[in-house]
Order: C-alpha cells, then sequence, then structure tokens
C-alpha cells in the first residue's frame, strides 16, 4: 500500500508513518503549518544577520585593531583572511553535518561556538590569538549559516508564507554586510574596536534561547556516515581557491606562489567531482547542482557576489580617502543601499514570487543592479555623495533586492530534507566564493589601472617641471579613482554576464503554477492501491 502522504495532493491526509522520507514540515502537526514559524524566523534571521555582519563589521575596526595589538602591514589581511579560509573551505562539510546530525542541533553548536569566538577575539592581547579567533568564527560559521538557511526551508517549505520569509532572509543577506559597516563605525568611534567583536555575544545567546524553544527539526540520518575523502578533497579544493584569492588581492596574481595555490585547488575540486560519482555517501550529492534552475541559481549568486562586493569595496575606499568621511559616516553612506534592498526584498519580490517565474525578477533586478552600478563608473574626484552616489547605489539595492530572493528560493526549491543542509551550504559556498573572487579580482584591476595611470601621468607631470605637493596629490587621487572605475565597470558587466545566465539557464515556473500542475497530476485522493 502506498504512503497516503506522498500519493494524496497537500492537504490531504495529515501526517504519516515515523519512516516517511518527505516530512511536508518539521513540526508535530504534519502538513500544518507550523505555528511558531515567524517567530523562529526571527531566531534563522537573527543568527543569519550575525554571521553577515562579521563579514564587514570587522573591516571597519581593522585599523585600530592592527594599532592596538601591534599587527604588520604584511599580517592584517589575515584577520579577515583567517575566518573566509575557515568559513568558504568548511561549508560543504558543515551543511553535510547538518543533515546528518540535525540542523536544530547544529544550528545550537554553531551559535555557541560563534559567540565563544567572538569573546576570545574581542579579548585579544596579540595578533596570533585574534588570528586564531577569526578562523574559529569561519568554523562555526561554516556550521550555522547552512543549517539556518535549512531549517528556514523545512519551516517555510511553499506558498505565500515561504515566499515572505525569504524575502526577510535575503534582505537581511544582502544589505546585512552595509549594516555591517555603519555598526562597525559606532562601536569602533563610540566605545571600542573589540565591541565590533563582543557585540556577537548576547546576539548569540538571544538565537539560542530562541532555538531551544521554538525551531523544530527531524532527528539526524542514523547509521549514516561522512565522506570522508569527500571532505577533504572538497574542503581541501574550496580553502585553496578562497586562499588564492585572497593571497591575489596581496601580492598579485601572476605570483608564483598564487598560480600554484590556484592550480592545487581546481585539482582537488576535479578530483572532488569525480569521486561524488563514485562515493556511496557523497558529500555533495551532484544531482543537487545538475539540476538546470538549482545550478543557474548558484551560477547567479556568485556572480551577483561579485558584483555587490566590488560596490562596497571601491565606494568605501572612495569615501574615506577622497571625500574624506569617517568610518561612521562611510557606514551610514549605505544605508540607502541597504535600504533599497530591504525594500525591494520584502514589498516587490515577496509578493511577486508566488505568482511570477522567478526569472521574470531576478534578469530586471539584475539589468537594474547593472544600470546602477554603470552610473557609478562617473565618478571623479569632484563628485558628491548627493549627486554622484545616492542614486547609484538606490538603484542597485533596489535591483539586488528583486535578485537575492529568487536565487535563494530557486536554488532551496524542492530538494528532499536528507539534503537541504548541504544545498544550503552550496548557496553560501557560491556567495562566499564570489565575494572572495570579487574582493581580489577587482582590486587588483583597481591597483593595476592606477598604477599604469600613475606611471603615466607622474613621468609626464615631472617633464613640465617641478610637482608641488598639491599638483602630486591630485594626479594621485585622480588615478585612484580612474581605478575605481575601471573595476566597476566590470562588475557591471559581470551583472549583465549574471542577468544573461539567469534569462538562459533559469526557466522554473511561478509556485502557483507549479502548485496547480501538481494538484492536476496527483487528482483526487483515492483509496489503497490494487495488490498485485
Amino acid at each position: 500500500m502506498n504512503d497516503p502522504s506522498d500519493s494524496g495532493p497537500p492537504g490531504g491526509t495529515r501526517g504519516g508513518p515515523p519512516s516517511d522520507p518527505r516530512p511536508r514540515l518539521p513540526g508535530p502537526a504534519g502538513d500544518e503549518p507550523d505555528p511558531h514559524r515567524w517567530w523562529a524566523l526571527t531566531v534563522i534571521a537573527t543568527a543569519q544577520l550575525m554571521v553577515v555582519l562579521d563579514a564587514t563589521i570587522v573591516n571597519i575596526a581593522l585599523p585600530s585593531a592592527q594599532r592596538a595589538l601591534g599587527i604588520s602591514n604584511g599580517n592584517r589581511q589575515w584577520v579577515i583572511t583567517a575566518y573566509t579560509l575557515a568559513f568558504g573551505g568548511l561549508l560543504l562539510l558543515g551543511g553535510r553535518i547538518a543533515d546528518l546530525v540535525g540542523r536544530k542541533r547544529t544550528f545550537i553548536i554553531g551559535l555557541i561556538g560563534f559567540a565563544g569566538a567572538s569573546a576570545l577575539g574581542g579579548a585579544s592581547v596579540g595578533q596570533e590569538m585574534i588570528f586564531l579567533s577569526r578562523a574559529l568564527q569561519g568554523v562555526f560559521a561554516a556550521l550555522l549559516a547552512p543549517s539556518a538557511l535549512s531549517l528556514l526551508t523545512t519551516t517555510f517549505p511553499s506558498g505565500k508564507d515561504r515566499a515572505k520569509a525569504f524575502g526577510i532572509f535575503s534582505a537581511i543577506a544582502g544589505g546585512g554586510s552595509a549594516i555591517g559597516l555603519l555598526l562597525g563605525g559606532i562601536l569602533t568611534e563610540w566605545l571600542s574596536w573589540r565591541w565590533c567583536l563582543y557585540v556577537n555575544v548576547p546576539i548569540a545567546l538571544f538565537a539560542v534561547i530562541g532555538a531551544m524553544l521554538l525551531l523544530k527539526d527531524r532527528a539526524g540520518t542514523k547509521g549514516a556516515h561522512l565522506d570522508i575523502p569527500g571532505v577533504v578533497l572538497g574542503s581541501g579544493g574550496l580553502v585553496a581557491i578562497v586562499y588564492g584569492f585572497s593571497r591575489a588581492e596581496a601580492i598579485g596574481w601572476s605570483s608564483t606562489e598564487v598560480l600554484t595555490v590556484l592550480s592545487i585547488g581546481v585539482v582537488l575540486l576535479v578530483a572532488f567531482t569525480w569521486w561524488q560519482t563514485k562515493s556511496s555517501a557523497p558529500l555533495l550529492p551532484l544531482h543537487i547542482v545538475r539540476e538546470r534552475n538549482r545550478g543557474g541559481s548558484m551560477i547567479v549568486m556568485a556572480l551577483t557576489t561579485i558584483g555587490l562586493f566590488g560596490a562596497f569595496l571601491f565606494l568605501t575606499y572612495f569615501l574615506q580617502t577622497i571625500l574624506g568621511y569617517s568610518p561612521l559616516s562611510a557606514g551610514l553612506a549605505f544605508l540607502p543601499l541597504s535600504a533599497g534592498i530591504i525594500i525591494a526584498s520584502t514589498q516587490i519580490s515577496a509578493r511577486l514570487l508566488p505568482l511570477l517565474p522567478p526569472r521574470l525578477l531576478l534578469v530586471p533586478g539584475l539589468l537594474l543592479s547593472a544600470v546602477g552600478m554603470f552610473t557609478l563608473t562617473f565618478l571623479d574626484t569632484h563628485s558628491t555623495y548627493a549627486g554622484h552616489i545616492l542614486p547609484g547605489t538606490i538603484l542597485l539595492g533596489f535591483g539586488l533586492g528583486l535578485t537575492f530572493l529568487p536565487i535563494v528560493s530557486t536554488a532551496t526549491m524542492g530538494v528532499p530534507t536528507k539534503d537541504s543542509g548541504v544545498t544550503s551550504a552550496t548557496v553560501n559556498t557560491a556567495q562566499q566564493v564570489g565575494g572572495s573572487i570579487g574582493t581580489s579580482l577587482l582590486n587588483t584591476i583597481a591597483t593595476t589601472v592606477t598604477a599604469t595611470y600613475l606611471t603615466s601621468h607622474l613621468a609626464a607631470a615631472a617633464r613640465k617641471g617641478v610637482l608641488t605637493p598639491a599638483e602630486r596629490a591630485d594626479i594621485v587621487n585622480t588615478g585612484t579613482v580612474h581605478g575605481f572605475t575601471v573595476a566597476i565597470t566590470w562588475a557591471a558587466v559581470i551583472l549583465l554576464a549574471a542577468a544573461v545566465i539567469g534569462a538562459v539557464m533559469i526557466n522554473g515556473k511561478s509556485p502557483r503554477a507549479r502548485a496547480a500542475e501538481e494538484a492536476a497530476t496527483a487528482g483526487p485522493a483515492t483509496g489503497p492501491e490494487p495488490a498485485g
């Protein structure tokens, strides 16, 4: 006899036997929505905000931390790189652990570990201590981030509630980085750089209490085991790729170290892909990324993050080095971008996604983002915030707000419950690797263009006579902004490429149309299937 929960339409026979491999919701009510789902979303969103904030809040605090701890210019990058290496390299492992032992459990462990690592970093007395704390933050973030998205996916499996929940989650994922710049400026200026790390402790405490009281999840998979060769190959490859891109920013793309590490990363990931076809319990089942819409969403996520990080990087430098903004003022300048992301995600995407195919939202969103990015290519040393930066950041924010929700929702739609953790980890990996590529690639373009400009223009000016300090400073500033605008042009092109890929690869139907097809296919509920 077939399980009626599998054969009937949604809303039919409630519940199912304990062995039901596809529970509708993790709560005990079977097909009934979790009555605490919106409070659960608050907990999940708080944890996600903490992880996203940490990607940028420490950037603002870094100069103060460097002076306080005596970190050299050569070593200061490890405050950032230690976190991104552990986070980006271990995401797939964290996602699979969540699937095996239960996502609520790994969510809580990730929160407690992240808070402890943050407290250790805030109390640092030397560079080794803060490097260690940042690496530990990355380890626990790799456990926490996929658990959060996976819990969101299973708590809101379909319908309008899913669109609203993912709209809020996407607003946090996209706008949280800009909020981190603002919060980092406030804490650094008014308290201490150490509070950029300590602030995670009360946030995590709130989320832990909420998780224990409100979150529900199935137990882990009994008798399952980790794919150890897959862990070594996959995590090793991702660590090498993220490290290579991070070092490229500091020592250049043509250096032997960068080329060697990136080559090793590519080889390990190729070997990882081959092994996943042979393993009996693969770390990343390849059917997850082979599916057209899901694979397209991963690619679009990576490319979109490249553009977003490009905007953060160059606008932060432009505001502080060219316009002379303080860290706090620079953080405030990003609020319109965050507001655009939040409004478009929660008030436009969340309302339209149940009715429209995903690409009818994300393609216009990416085109709007590209236009906003392109307007920033006209910046020069005489540009003003209100006249030149604000319009572009508003367009960019609205475009990204239209984009993130359909990407994340499509990437996690229709995944078996047992694979939701590793799928969520793959989404986070695409975002993390995209951020690493965006920072290093676009920064390399900017610095190379600036160096070429300065070499030619300073030499030409010197041939005409002795340069005054003011004339030299003007050439340096102009060259710096020229490098920024060339790199921003490339970021706009990358967003256009993401729009093309989204239009070609993502062809899924609207949730309403998909539900109607499923209902028509299922037909009226029937009795037990005749034997034989």
